[in-house]
């Protein structure tokens, strides 16, 4: 079931087929004045589990006015294309994986596994603000795990919603992004140390989802990478 996280948050987990596995991921809606903000859709096949969650809610797809995108990976983007087939919302991604998600260049990873691309509407850098009902929600850039990866922070609610930024599905609370996913692994793990500058009581992963764990933790998880 959603789980609201915040007033005007909601995790969204689901179970999907991807890569040959099942595997559970945890899409965000955030509430604006003009509705949700949809962050991450999942690959081929979540637009259906996403609105059975959203009605649970007492909302609809077509409540669904932006997509943000942390970054192009298959199992965050690839179920764009059937979304957008579904409702009429803006897109928004980082410029630099603009062009994956538009079908310009082909995803760095999964050996060059190809989603029906769709279109980008507005091309995001860091510190770009998005009002919602939580507070204004802010764009960071996290890359490191792809090229353009960004992380949303509600600085309001103390909550950053990293997608795979950090993952929350190992043996440790919190935890950087998995190093056989991650290309640049060194520089992911310096925008690891940058998110530990944030003033953060929770955190949502798309691996892992809610955890109620914020700066301390995540300060931990750069510490670790030095030592």
């Amino acid at each position: 079931m959603p789980r609201e996280e915040k007033a005007g948050v909601h995790v969204l987990p689901i179970s999907v087929e991807y890569g040959g596995r099942e595997l559970t991921i945890t899409p965000t809606a955030v509430e604006t004045d003009r509705g949700l903000v949809l962050i991450d859709v999942g690959p081929p096949g979540a637009v259906d589990p996403l609105s059975v969650h959203l009605e649970s809610l007492g909302y609809e797809l077509a409540d669904v006015w932006l997509v943000v995108l942390t970054h192009h990976d298959g199992d965050h983007a690839g179920g764009l294309s059937e979304l957008l087939e579904r409702v009429d919302a803006v897109v928004a991604t980082h410029r630099e994986e603009a062009p994956f998600v538009t079908g310009s260049r082909d995803p760095i990873k999964g050996s060059g596994d190809r989603y029906p691309p769709a279109a980008v509407d507005v091309e995001l850098t860091g510190g770009v603000r998005i009002p919602t009902l939580s507070g204004p929600m802010e764009v960071v850039e996290t890359p490191g795990h792809a090229p353009g990866h960004v992380s949303l922070y509600v600085p309001e609610g103390g909550l950053l919603i990293a997608g795979d930024a950090l993952v929350a599905d190992g043996e440790e609370p919190l935890s950087g992004p998995k190093p056989e996913f991650t290309p640049e692994m060194d520089r992911a793990l310096e925008s690891v140390a940058e998110l530990a500058t944030l003033e953060i009581d929770r955190t949502i992963c798309f691996h892992g989802g809610y955890v109620d764990r914020g700066t301390d933790a995540i300060r931990d998880v750069a510490n670790r990478a030095i030592e």
